[in-house]
């Protein structure tokens, strides 16, 4: 486990403890699941009932929140200080989530997945690379993966970031085009992305991708 992502995983934590201690349990959570639903109504995406999917880097309150017709797994490695350190999150109020506390790099082969969810996770992780290697061997064939990330506007101020730690919080600095290039040689197929929000540094965008069969 290399420092840098260590110390990022440990501000994650104080992050949301700071972050939630003023949030009111029942209507952050109505706030949550709300914005849940308005981002599968902006990628137009229904679900299967019954579909596999995976929350991949699911926090105390991600898409997990709004699936209650399907077969949901939630993986996060800091699931276990999350429901000890904060009130916003027990696992006992989805019986229907199967969560799991691990790293991402660990996913497992063994079972599959329709969809795969990582929202605001990716620039999170210690192993990026490793980590969509995984997403394409849990994915079934045509399925699919819907990725949110902040990402660099301007090349120079992308370089600087990857140089010295302006953002710890994230250890992947990288543009858009980065991130849809990675994509692109794992065999997805880009099916729509969407520019969500603009800053002075950064873009948000989310995309849909699926796994061309027989990759």
């Amino acid at each position: 486990m290399s420092i840098k992502w260590k110390l990022a995983q440990n501000l994650e934590l104080k992050w949301w403890r700071n972050y939630l201690r003023k949030q009111p349990i029942s209507s952050y959570l109505q706030k949550k699941h709300a914005y849940w639903q308005r981002v599968l109504g902006l990628i137009q995406l229904q679900l299967p009932n019954k579909a596999r999917v995976l929350d991949a880097g699911c926090g105390p309150a991600g898409i997990f929140l709004i699936m209650e017709e399907q077969k949901v797994v939630a993986i996060d490695p800091l699931l276990n200080q999350y429901e000890e350190q904060l009130a916003h999150f027990k696992t006992a109020w989805y019986p229907q989530v199967d969560f799991r506390a691990h790293k991402l790099e660990a996913l497992s082969s063994n079972q599959k997945f329709d969809f795969v969810f990582c929202l605001n996770v990716i620039n999170h992780v210690e192993d990026l690379d490793l980590v969509l290697d995984r997403f394409k061997t849990v994915l079934v064939p045509g399925g699919k993966l819907i990725l949110s990330v902040d990402s660099h506007r301007f090349p120079l101020l992308k370089r600087i970031f990857q140089l010295l730690p302006g953002d710890v919080l994230h250890p992947h600095q990288f543009s858009w085009e980065d991130y849809k290039t990675k994509l692109q040689q794992r065999g997805f197929q880009i099916e729509q992305e969407l520019l969500l929000k603009s800053t002075r540094i950064f873009d948000y965008w989310i995309l849909e991708a699926q796994l061309r069969p027989g990759l």
